[in-house]
């Protein structure tokens, strides 16, 4: 008789593991296909994480798996009971997902991939599980990238202050030192802070570092945030010191200070220094406490008692709730529908090709240039015309450009030069709207107009984009249209305008302003039949 009710006990715990390894087996299911749903954005998330300033990335998900087994659960013995509003935020992440698919605002996706991560747990675990595993998931965030108009903003802004901050370093010494913009000039040698010493490639590592210290530090709500926002001067003062050592290195012992391994090397030095001063801020709270926790007891880096066997309870309880089944359906359903409906074809465009542009423009004569293939790779247009005109009354050239694209989906968009101008080592010197006569009778065309410098070189930018019958100069409104008429049109199409010309050292902005005016009023007549219309 015992033999039969321990055969029927072993008997229900192995049916219970197995209905357990099922439950987290389709959890582990709804992941994958949220994963593939979300590929292409994902894709690209993980290809900046080979930049400097985001290599970072690859830890967040190790760091977040550490977190969530760190953490466990607090409510041992609770069975785990799915919430109808992570049902709700799958179908919302679904909907942000696909209105930035249709935008190709990849961020948009990004996030939405973490909105359907989370909605995914708090269907399949409910609120009380879920709760230690919402800052786990929240830092997750750390390892999308910004989008790149606010990095080239953010990176101009700290390579100001960071060439600001050096140079008063390099004065400290005694040495005589010029700032032009981002130019050190120190006489015999000129150091220009490029992009790649804005100290980006520190802020955003030490940013997610700061935050998981401020997690896991055990003090005042106060002291925390002291801990997270300090990590934003840390990192300004210690690049600026950086860049003012490299200048005095560079006026003892030559330009090579500046070059090389010594650079790579300076680089990391100060990384580190920066992590050191941020622990050392944990010591100090840590040595003005009254409870006698000491430096490493200030930081909980190891799951308190019980909470792993906590967490070996939320396992075994773990069942497939109705939340999470409604939430696995929608899931299935939506991406059974996307694999099975037809491929999308755009509607067909009747245009002329950028090869027939003609090299006459009234007075101006133009001469083409073609764009290298790695170049060419990276935009993933369709159609351009790049061209130097020049006429004879004027005393500079005029770089024509547009670059056409018939539809801006799957990683095929726009480029907008706010983000292409600093990667060619030019800074954004002014940046303004600007009223140009428009052809015939048409309404005046506005346009972006910027002045860019790189040392002692300027040049005058007007800029716009083309979507379909819409002539834009905001992104946020490229982007928008490309949704709308994606929808409505089933047209993503669209070009970017750009013309410069070189402000020379003696000439007033006013006559580089005239020459591009002349320029695009013998222009854009002749553009239209290259564009599809509206």
């Amino acid at each position: 008789m015992d033999g039969t009710a321990d055969m029927n006990a072993a008997s229900g715990r192995a049916t219970a593991l197995n209905g357990h390894v099922i439950a987290w087996g389709v959890l582990a299911a709804a992941v994958a296909m949220a994963t593939f749903a979300f590929s292409d954005s994902l894709a690209r998330m993980v290809g900046s994480w080979s930049t400097d300033e985001y290599s970072h990335g690859y830890f967040i998900p190790l760091i977040a798996v550490f977190l969530l087994w760190r953490n466990g659960v607090t409510t041992p013995g609770r069975d785990t009971r799915g919430a109808w509003l992570g049902v709700i935020l799958v179908l919302i992440a679904l909907g942000i997902g696909f209105v930035g698919t249709l935008g190709t605002i990849y961020i948009v996706v990004q996030y939405a991939f973490l909105l359907m991560l989370m909605g995914l747990a708090l269907a399949f675990l409910g609120w009380r599980a879920m709760k230690p595993a919402w800052i786990p998931m929240l830092y997750l965030g750390f390892m999308i990238p910004l989008p790149q108009f606010l990095y080239q903003r953010l990176s101009s802004e700290l390579q100001l202050i960071s060439s600001e901050i050096g140079v008063a370093i390099v004065r400290l010494f005694g040495i005589s030192v010029f700032l032009d913009g981002n130019l050190i000039d120190l006489g015999a040698y000129q150091l220009q802070v490029a992009e790649a010493c804005s100290g980006l490639r520190y802020l955003f590592p030490l940013l997610s570092f700061g935050f998981l210290v401020a997690y896991l530090y055990r003090g005042p709500f106060f002291q925390r945030a002291v801990l997270l926002l300090s990590t934003i001067p840390i990192t300004i003062l210690m690049n600026s010191a950086r860049i003012g050592v490299i200048g005095v290195m560079v006026d003892r012992y030559g330009i090579e200070m500046a070059e090389g391994v010594l650079h790579f090397f300076e680089g990391w030095v100060i990384f580190m220094t920066c992590v050191a001063i941020l622990f050392f801020e944990v010591w100090l709270f840590a040595l003005f406490r009254r409870d006698g926790n000491s430096f490493l007891d200030s930081l909980r880096l190891w799951p308190a008692p019980g909470v792993q066997r906590a967490a070996a309870e939320v396992w075994g309880n773990a069942r497939v709730s109705a939340p999470f089944i409604c939430a696995f359906a929608v899931i299935v359903t939506l991406l059974t529908a996307t694999l099975a409906a037809p491929e999308r074809v755009e509607a067909a465009l009747d245009r002329q090709p950028f090869a027939t542009f003609p090299d006459q423009l009234a007075d101006w004569r133009g001469a083409d240039q073609v764009l290298e293939r790695p170049i060419l790779d990276a935009l993933s247009l369709s159609d351009y015309v790049l061209s130097d005109y020049q006429n004879q009354s004027t005393r500079g050239p005029v770089n024509f450009y547009v670059a056409y694209y018939e539809s801006q989906t799957s990683g095929h968009a726009i480029h907008s030069p706010q983000s292409c101008i600093p990667g060619g080592g030019w800074q954004i010197a002014d940046l303004s709207r600007h009223n140009l006569a428009g052809p015939q009778d048409a309404a005046p065309l506005t346009v972006n107009r910027t002045l860019i410098a790189k040392g002692q070189d300027r040049q005058l930018v007007y800029y716009w984009f083309v979507q379909r019958d819409r002539l834009l100069t905001s992104e946020y409104a490229v982007k928008w249209f490309i949704f709308w008429d994606a929808l409505t049109r089933n047209r993503t199409d669209g070009a970017l305008v750009r013309v410069a010309t070189p402000v020379f050292e003696s000439e007033d902005v006013a006559l580089a302003d005239a020459r591009l005016e002349s320029f695009v009023a013998a222009m854009l007549p002749r553009l239209a039949p290259h564009l599809p219309e509206g």
